[in-house]
């Protein structure tokens, strides 16, 4: 068997590939490796549990595959914020910017909707070394944590997820967009919810394509495998 791990996490076909059953047992296995450093043993110490941030792309397997992510998470004894659908980047700010032991982002960025991915980020919300991934890998197999009564996780909803991403990005700009006349394409992605909000707020006026995720037509005809939607606004700036 090869390495589960690729260059952006553990991918493959939804329900094909990636089971909830490998879900839940690949979530068990990163609450033993990614809740060993000093943040999560500070927490032990005062008697609270460690902390990790869900969140997902629209793809509707991103839904069974969230399930299972907490509850092999809650079941670790590990308090989940389900975040929704936002994009990647907003996961892994949300880790940093909450003090989250660990973060779970499910998405399979531009590939086809049928296919879906599970990406970890470490606190800080950084991505994991290979040596790390490696660890949770090998502790598939291994004993897992499974806490009883009080000591298992919670799984609350990150009720302002979004508007604390949004307000991260308008605060990183240190000019107006005012005047700028910006065409966004949102691939019917994590993204659609939030990047015309966000160059609006900053004063630009927005036109917006591939915004109506349904969660199958996520990059379809649009998105980084489809760049002509984009570039024919070039010819016609003043549509």
């Amino acid at each position: 068997m090869g390495r589960l791990f690729g260059t952006d996490g553990v991918r493959g076909l939804a329900n094909g590939d990636l089971t909830a059953d490998l879900a839940l047992g690949l979530s068990q296995a990163a609450a033993r490796v990614l809740t060993q450093g000093r943040h999560a043993d500070e927490l032990r110490a005062q008697g609270k549990r460690p902390t990790a941030i869900v969140a997902r792309d629209p793809r509707v397997s991103g839904q069974f595959l969230t399930a299972a992510v907490s509850a092999g998470l809650a079941s670790s004894g590990i308090d989940v914020l389900d975040a929704g659908v936002i994009p990647t980047p907003a996961a892994a700010f949300l880790v940093g910017d909450i003090r989250a032991d660990f973060g779970v982002m499910i998405s399979a960025s531009h590939n086809p909707a049928p296919d879906n991915g599970i990406k970890f980020f470490s606190f800080g919300g950084t991505k994991l070394p290979d040596a790390v991934e490696d660890r949770i890998e090998q502790a598939m197999t291994g004993e897992k944590l499974a806490p009883t009564g009080a000591g298992v996780g919670r799984i609350r909803r990150f009720a302002d997820a979004e508007d604390r991403y949004l307000l991260h990005l308008l605060g990183t700009l240190d000019v107006s967009l005012a005047g700028l006349h910006v065409v966004i394409d949102c691939a019917h992605g994590a993204a659609a919810g939030i990047s015309p909000q966000v160059f609006s707020d900053a004063g630009a006026r927005v036109t917006v394509i591939g915004s109506d995720p349904d969660g199958l037509n996520i990059n379809e005809g649009v998105g980084s495998t489809h760049p002509t939607a984009t570039r024919s606004w070039r010819s016609s700036p003043c549509r």
